[in-house]
C-alpha cells in the first residue's frame, strides 16, 4: 500500500533524486489532473499531494461534474470530486497535466475527442506533461508520441512502438517535459522528474511532430 506523501518523504525525495528547495518550489503552479472512471488511485492521489506539498494548485478535470471512482487493490475504491468538466476547462489556465493510468481510465477518455484534444493542446502549448502506467495510452490517440522517448505499463508498449514512440524499460524518462513511468512502484521516481519539469516550466520541444 502506497501511503500518502508527506513532507518528510517529500524531503527524502529531494535528498535521493537531488532536487533542491528552489526546484521544489511549484507556488503559483496549477496542474491539470485529467481522469474519469477507473483510475488507479495512487497515480492520482501519491502525484497530486507531492504537487500540492510543493505549492502547486491541483484541479482534476473530466468528462462529467460527477465524482469519479477509483480503482485500488482489485476493487473499486474512495470517490474524487472532480473539479471542473472538459467543456469548462482551458489548457492554456494551467501549467501542466498529470495523466494517472488504471485500465478502464485511460480507456474511456481516449473515447472522448475533448479529452484527446485537450491532452494534445499542452503538447502545442509546450507544456510538462506526466503520464504513468497505462496514462500513456490517450497520448497515442493524442497523436503525440512519434519520435518520443518514453515507457509505460509493459502491456501497451506495442502500441506506443506502433505509434512511433521509442519506449524503454526504465522507472522514470523524461523526454523534453514528457514524463512517464511504469507502474506505481515507480512513483517516487515519477513524483520526483515530474516535479521538477513543472518548476522548469514551458519546453521548447515538447510539442506535436508535423
Amino acid at each position: 500500500m502506497i501511503r500518502i506523501i508527506c513532507v518528510s518523504a517529500i524531503k527524502l525525495i529531494m535528498k535521493k533524486y537531488f532536487l533542491s528547495e528552489e526546484i521544489m518550489n511549484l507556488k503559483g503552479k496549477k496542474i491539470a489532473i485529467l481522469a474519469t472512471d477507473g483510475f488507479e488511485e495512487s497515480e492520482l492521489r501519491v502525484p497530486q499531494d507531492a504537487l500540492e506539498k510543493a505549492g502547486a494548485i491541483t484541479e482534476i478535470i473530466s468528462l462529467e461534474k460527477n465524482d469519479i471512482k477509483s480503482w485500488t487493490n482489485g476493487n473499486w475504491g474512495k470517490a474524487y470530486q472532480v473539479d471542473h468538466t472538459l467543456s469548462s476547462s482551458s489548457p492554456s489556465d494551467y501549467d501542466a497535466l498529470l495523466l494517472p493510468g488504471g485500465v478502464l481510465n485511460p480507456d474511456l477518455l481516449r473515447r472522448s475527442e475533448a479529452a484527446i484534444q485537450f491532452t494534445r493542446d499542452f503538447f502545442e502549448q509546450h507544456k510538462p506533461v506526466a503520464a504513468i502506467c497505462h496514462g500513456p495510452q490517450i497520448l497515442i490517440d493524442a497523436d503525440v508520441v512519434k519520435n518520443r522517448k518514453l515507457t509505460s505499463f509493459m502491456s501497451i508498449r506495442k502500441d506506443l512502438e506502433n505509434a512511433g514512440a521509442n519506449w524503454v524499460d526504465q522507472e522514470v524518462v523524461c523526454d523534453s517535459g514528457l514524463v512517464t513511468s511504469r507502474t506505481p512502484q515507480d512513483l517516487n521516481a515519477f513524483v520526483a522528474k515530474m516535479i521538477e519539469e513543472v518548476a522548469e516550466g514551458k519546453h521548447r520541444n515538447q510539442t506535436v511532430e508535423r
